[in-house]
């Protein structure tokens, strides 16, 4: 049997760092089992669903490069299927209307809690044969009354649940909408899904939903209900935690692997690694490994692993993700051997992408504005003079290298007989406008003859404090 997952995201607010996990796992075990992966937009509740929040569902799976194989398919589309399955359960009587009012059903729960019993529906309709003037009714599933559903969840055990507790669920409100859970079950069946890998709060949805399956004569599919993420204090994740949108994280400078790589270690693990690349985790991952758990996000393991993974990936796979960081600062840029300098020099400096253009914008500049502090520091009256000879030395390389760069400074430094930083740090600060950048040869190389002299004559022009 071929391993079918979806991702059923709805578009009542945010893709958030705990759906992209879900995601994440019903992808990678597609991916490991060589099956299929579904995207699914369940916009079901037209009221809270909105265009923008489907558009970060679009675009942040684009991003983490968590492609589907089918979808994303919109269950708005798919009304008219809904209404003939339910056609279909009506006729087969595991369906049926009921015309209860709101009043009546409050009423009918009130009486309940009184004596201490569950709320539920009681089930009054279920024989009921003909209609009830002035009321539009419902339909509800006819979920069996006696006898128990066994959930064999990958994650917690088996899960039972008895059909008595089970009251019967409205599938299609009085308007002749189909209801979620509803929906679910009619997708499900009908897109093949073998494995339901979802967040552990849906648990008490699924014997409802298994029973309506087997009502269609289907298969109920394999389920894993995974554990939900909480915050580092142990609270629900929340805004205030990190739970925002998932492009967020993009506009923050964290590439999609080492997010990924920090969910996927949320409640699983392989032995003690720690850092994966996407293969790794592809060909590791098994869904009878994640925890019952929950697991608690911490932003510093993330950026740690944002870091490790900008100083392992090809300078060349994190070109882009530079150049959307620059053009956020106004700076665009599309020269690949300057940018891919840039990201060797600056790596080791910068946890994210966002704070690695931040620190570079003086690559990308003409010009470049000189820190006051830095300047009464380091252009002092005593180091214009030893600037103007690091001018003339630079000025005179036959080669612009960052080896040709870097002994001539030394040997500047040498013949002053000084250290090297009182030579390095005045140039430093005419070309980068401050007292901090990369190693001065690699700075110099990368910003070219013609800019470094530029820049030096301005610094050189500028009178000592």
């Amino acid at each position: 049997m071929a391993v079918v997952t979806r991702f059923a995201p709805s578009p009542t607010g945010m893709l958030h760092v705990g759906g992209v996990r879900t995601a994440l796992f019903s992808w990678l075990y597609a991916r490991r089992m060589g099956g299929k992966f579904i995207l699914r937009i369940e916009d079901t509740d037209r009221e809270r669903s909105t265009d923008e929040a489907v558009r970060v569902i679009l675009e942040g799976m684009a991003w983490l490069s968590l492609e589907p194989d089918e979808g994303p398919y919109y269950q708005t589309q798919r009304f008219d299927r809904y209404k003939e399955v339910i056609r279909g359960m009506l006729d087969d009587g595991t369906a049926y209307h009921c015309y209860c009012t709101k009043q009546e059903l409050d009423e009918m729960r009130e009486q309940q809690t009184a004596r201490k019993e569950k709320p539920r529906y009681s089930g009054v309709c279920r024989d009921r044969t003909t209609p009830r003037e002035g009321v539009q009714p419902v339909v509800r599933f006819r979920n069996p009354s006696d006898g128990a559903v066994v959930v064999e969840d990958l994650v917690h055990g088996p899960v039972t649940f008895q059909n008595v507790e089970l009251d019967d669920l409205i599938i299609a409100r009085s308007d002749g909408t189909p209801t979620y859970n509803f929906c679910v079950v009619v997708d499900d069946m009908d897109m093949g899904v073998t494995h339901v890998i979802r967040g552990d709060d849906h648990l008490n949805n699924t014997p409802r939903q298994m029973n309506m399956l087997l009502a269609l004569g289907a298969k109920p599919p394999v389920y894993a209900h995974v554990p939900m993420i909480l915050g580092p204090d142990g609270a629900k994740l929340s805004k205030r935690h990190g739970a925002v949108s998932v492009l967020q994280y993009e506009e923050e400078g964290y590439l999609p692997d080492a997010l990924l790589n920090y969910l996927v270690r949320l409640g699983w693990s392989h032995g003690d690694q720690e850092i994966f690349s996407r293969d790794e985790m592809v060909a590791a991952f098994d869904i009878h490994d994640v925890n019952k758990a929950a697991s608690a996000f911490n932003p510093e393991k993330l950026l740690w692993l944002n870091q490790q993974h900008m100083m392992r990936a090809q300078p060349a796979a994190l070109v882009p993700h530079l150049q959307s960081q620059l053009a956020r600062l106004g700076l665009p840029s599309d020269n690949q051997e300057l940018l891919e300098g840039v990201i060797v020099s600056q790596r080791e400096r910068a946890k994210t992408m966002k704070e690695m253009a931040q620190n570079s914008r003086f690559f990308f500049t003409e010009t470049v504005e000189l820190d006051p502090k830095a300047v009464a520091k380091h252009l002092t009256a005593a180091a214009l003079p030893v600037l103007q000879k690091v001018r003339e030395r630079l000025a005179a390389l036959a080669e612009w290298s960052a080896v040709a760069v870097h002994t001539a400074l030394n040997d500047l430094a040498t013949e002053l007989q000084t250290g090297l930083g009182k030579v390095a740090q005045p140039v430093r600060v005419a070309v980068a406008g401050s007292a901090i950048s990369p190693p001065i040869d690699a700075t110099l190389a990368l910003l070219g003859r013609e800019r470094t002299l530029a820049r030096i004559d301005a610094a050189l022009k500028q009178s000592p404090p």
